[in-house]
């Protein structure tokens, strides 16, 4: 029988002790054909390749949060510029009737200002005079309107500089939008660069997520027939010929592109203008059923459709991936259809 009571023990004595039984339990591990709870290496990289791919979805998330957002700057300036170009004009005709009002209030003021009475009294022509009074009342009439023409002008300036202050202080606003959301999105591609170098190579190939059809830029079978309509059968064929050029967030083209950015560059080839933002891609035309889609239909992904891709026919798309990946064939149910939509 084995005593319960055991002489007492300093606390190395016991560390040395617990160190002993961890080996020698994870001896007996072994021997039974279990092993500690250790991520192996195959573990790890997938889950390294899961988070890269969060990170990317992530940063194509705020890329078109940054479209967004430099579309609407886009739009402030030209507002902007219309309206500066308003109240330069308007007060280019304020100072017009200023002169002409000062011409008229001058001449008053070197004619003396006699009281008309008076002067029709001393007139030795009284008939003349009479006529010379007529004429100037007109001009009175005139001098009033363009009095009134003036402060009219004047408000509608005062209203086109308050649009101009309000609108400028609103393209900042935006201006500080889309710095903010590329900061985000180059912190994501950053975290997502430093994640992929930490792989072996061989894991590191692993994750490019080679396209199943035409990596080569050739044309799958079967694509670019039967096109919703011309400009769409235009549009098809310019994403086809952008197949192979890189992904650049914030691109739309000839170069390089992001995923809403490509669509809007081939929809531009055919004279067709889209909306820079796949959300907003997804509504440029009219919705269809997958089962209907033709070479040239707009394709969205994810709930919030923050993915975009152009149909080609025969389960095919093409569209711009991921950083670090080119324009590229891929199947059209690579990840989840938020809708179809045919411009």
């Amino acid at each position: 029988m084995v005593s319960h009571r055991r002489p007492s023990q300093t606390g190395l004595a016991s560390g040395a002790r617990a160190t002993v039984l961890t080996a020698a339990a994870a001896t007996a591990a072994a021997a039974l054909g279990t092993a500690p709870a250790v991520a192996e290496p195959g573990d790890r990289a997938t889950a390294t390749r899961a988070d890269v791919d969060r990170l990317h979805t992530e940063a194509e998330r705020a890329t078109e949060r940054f479209n967004a957002a430099g579309e609407r700057a886009d739009r402030l300036r030209e507002r902007v510029a219309d309206a500066q170009d308003r109240v330069a004009r308007g007060q280019e005709r304020i100072n017009e009737l200023r002169d002409a009002l000062g011409s008229v209030a001058g001449a008053q003021y070197r004619s003396g200002g006699v009281d008309p009475g008076l002067a029709l009294f001393l007139s030795a022509d009284p008939d003349s005079y009479l006529d010379r009074a007529s004429v100037l009342g007109r001009v009175g009439e005139r001098q009033s309107g363009a009095l009134a023409a003036l402060r009219s002008e004047q408000r509608d300036l005062a209203q086109e500089r308050a649009e101009v202050s309000r609108d400028l202080t609103e393209l900042e606003r935006s201006r500080a939008a889309v710095a903010r959301h590329k900061r985000t999105v180059e912190g994501k591609l950053a975290e997502a660069r430093r994640l992929l170098n930490r792989l072996p190579d061989e894991e590191r190939a692993a994750h490019d997520r080679a396209s199943r059809s035409g990596r080569d830029g050739a044309v799958p079978a079967g694509l670019l027939t039967a096109a919703g309509s011309r400009h769409a059968s235009a549009a098809a064929a310019a994403a086809q010929g952008a197949v192979g050029r890189p992904y650049v967030w914030g691109a739309n083209g000839p170069s390089g592109f992001d995923c809403s950015g490509l669509v809007q560059w081939s929809y531009a080839q055919a004279g067709v203008s889209l909306p820079r933002t796949s959300q907003a891609q997804a509504n440029a035309g009219r919705r269809v059923s997958l089962a209907e889609a033709r070479p040239g239909d707009i394709v969205t992904y994810r709930s919030d459709a923050s993915h975009v891709a152009m149909y080609m026919g025969n389960g095919q798309v093409v569209h711009a991936p991921y950083p670090g990946a080119a324009v590229r064939y891929d199947p059209v149910g690579m990840m989840p259809i938020h809708a179809v939509t045919r411009v």
